[in-house]
């Protein structure tokens, strides 16, 4: 079985460094041979505050955005979430778009690189809550990215050894949670269409 993991990206301001930092996840990733990697920009789904007549988790949803949104995450086995830290937690953006959407989260494993002042730690604390509520499985193993040390000129990013081999140790745990969850999404899959 190919894995296949999305790479979303959670930033949506203008002259967000978030792009060079997913670029090199993906390009690493990629580069692998052992799954199939894929970028996702927020940017490309413009979601409204969420404003879904009913919860996530009772059915499809009213809105054709949303359900496109659904149509674009639900095929992935797992995530890794490049986020920011903005005041000492996750873009605003990224939280309404996780919370558009609940079964498409579920049973599948999520890893995380941050980059802020402090690496984006909060942000990541967050996030391990809002994604094990959703039924994710978190790995352990964050990459953190210093805005003031990792970036020259606080622009361009410039990864270090130590930011490639944090990288591989989040992707390792990724894959392996993401194999070892498939039977219940298989199994979730099969409830679905025979219900």
């Amino acid at each position: 079985m190919t894995l296949s993991i999305g790479i979303i990206l959670g930033s949506t301001r203008p002259n967000r460094n978030g792009p060079q930092v997913a670029q090199w996840v993906l390009d690493t990733a990629s580069a692998r041979g052992d799954a199939e990697f894929d970028l996702i920009d927020l940017r490309e789904h413009r979601l409204p505050h969420l404003d879904e007549p009913a919860p996530p988790m009772f059915g499809p949803s009213a809105h054709a955005y949303t359900r496109a949104w659904a149509e674009r995450i639900a095929p992935f086995d797992g995530f890794i979430i490049v986020t920011p830290e903005y005041n000492g937690g996750i873009p605003g953006v990224l939280k309404n778009a996780i919370d558009h959407l609940c079964g498409e989260w579920t049973d599948k494993a999520v890893g995380f690189v941050s980059y802020g002042v402090s690496g984006g730690a909060r942000a990541v604390a967050q996030l391990r809550v809002v994604c094990s509520t959703l039924g994710m499985a978190d790995v352990s193993r964050p990459v953190e990215i210093s805005l003031l040390t990792d970036f020259e000129n606080h622009t361009t990013f410039m990864p270090r050894d130590h930011h490639v081999a944090a990288l591989h140790k989040t992707l390792d745990q990724l894959l392996a949670w993401s194999a070892a969850l498939a039977p219940l999404r298989t199994g979730a899959e099969t409830t679905l269409v025979n219900s």
